[in-house]
């Protein structure tokens, strides 16, 4: 078993954001390799995150971004369940990423499930109609129709978006801060504002 010292400890907090003891169980589960300990902690993370989505989430606090120059304003809803959490400044700076993430990659809808069942349909027969798509063999278009569709949601879900340049999405990122602040956390709504849009 490697020997953990506390430098790598706070080297894996500074990369995750969890907390200490965490991190030393981690490290050692993972013979002190970071990559490995980081893995190990995101898998609980969305273990821990799972046990908590079915709690109710009401508290929260909205917030406005508006880009450098005024041309790109945000405002959106992030719920937690306890206004305590809210408070807290690691709540607010995910409030805050959340709110550039939307001003940067102007999503549409905030995840999946979400999305209205006439967009989705009329998206899938768009899928489904194109010429690419309608000259493969009938037995995979279904499948292609559905990576298509996967792609698509990571355009226009901000659940489903690379979070900044990261390999994690958006929805990792939540669940990470779920399974560090012990809360229940969702994206309510949003809504982002360009100039001169719809002109």
């Amino acid at each position: 078993m490697a020997d953990i010292s506390a430098e790598l400890v706070k080297e894996l907090r500074d990369r995750t954001g969890a907390g200490f003891m965490d991190c030393k169980r981690a490290l050692t589960e993972a013979d002190g390799d970071l990559d490995k300990a980081a893995l190990v902690l995101r898998e609980r993370g969305l273990a821990a995150a799972a046990k908590k989505a079915d709690r109710d989430a009401k508290e929260g606090l909205v917030s406005s971004y508006i880009h450098t120059g005024g041309r790109v304003g945000v405002l959106i809803e992030v719920n937690c369940e306890t206004d305590f959490v809210a408070r807290t400044e690691e709540f607010q700076k995910l409030v805050r990423d959340l709110a550039v993430q939307v001003a940067g990659l102007a999503p549409i809808y905030v995840d999946p499930e979400r999305i209205p069942a006439a967009d989705l349909a009329a998206k899938q027969a768009e899928l489904a109609a194109d010429e690419a798509t309608a000259k493969r063999p009938e037995n995979i278009r279904a499948q292609i129709v559905e990576g298509q569709l996967k792609k698509w949601y990571a355009q226009v879900c901000l659940y489903e978006q690379p979070f900044r340049d990261e390999d994690r999405t958006v929805r990792d990122l939540i669940n990470e801060r779920i399974a560090t602040i012990g809360e229940n956390i969702r994206v309510r709504r949003f809504d982002r504002y360009a100039l001169g849009e719809e002109l």
